[in-house]
């Protein structure tokens, strides 16, 4: 009977072995490295830079897609915890998620210091 892969997988807790080593990553550096990895949401990140805040469709015009792709690139940062959005009546404005990325390039250093 085949195992689901979550049964191998090491728990993402972040949480360190009886060293105070991490024993993986947490679950929410995992979605930040995942958020990172395209060359679209990297685009898209750069364009919050020195504290900018847009709407979708404002992003989706500066990086010349749909705002229907826009939306789905913004929901896998907001998951990585890469930004933050806030509601204004219709319009959602996003921006960058500074403690989220800080929380998520501690957690990554830790981790890569206990391995390499």
């Amino acid at each position: 009977m085949e195992q689901s892969t979550s049964e191998h997988a090491p728990q993402a807790s972040g949480r360190g072995d009886q060293s105070g080593a991490p024993a993986a990553l947490a679950e929410d550096t995992q979605e930040f490295l995942k958020a990172l990895g395209s060359p679209t949401r990297q685009r898209i990140m750069m364009l919050f830079a020195q504290g900018a805040e847009l709407s979708v469709g404002e992003i989706a015009e500066r990086v010349g897609i749909s705002q229907a792709t826009a939306s789905q690139q913004l929901a896998l940062l907001r998951r990585g915890r890469v930004v933050t959005s806030r509601r204004a009546g219709k319009t959602v404005y996003y921006r960058a998620d500074r403690e989220g990325v800080l929380t998520a390039l501690t957690d990554l250093r830790s981790y890569l210091l206990t391995c390499c």
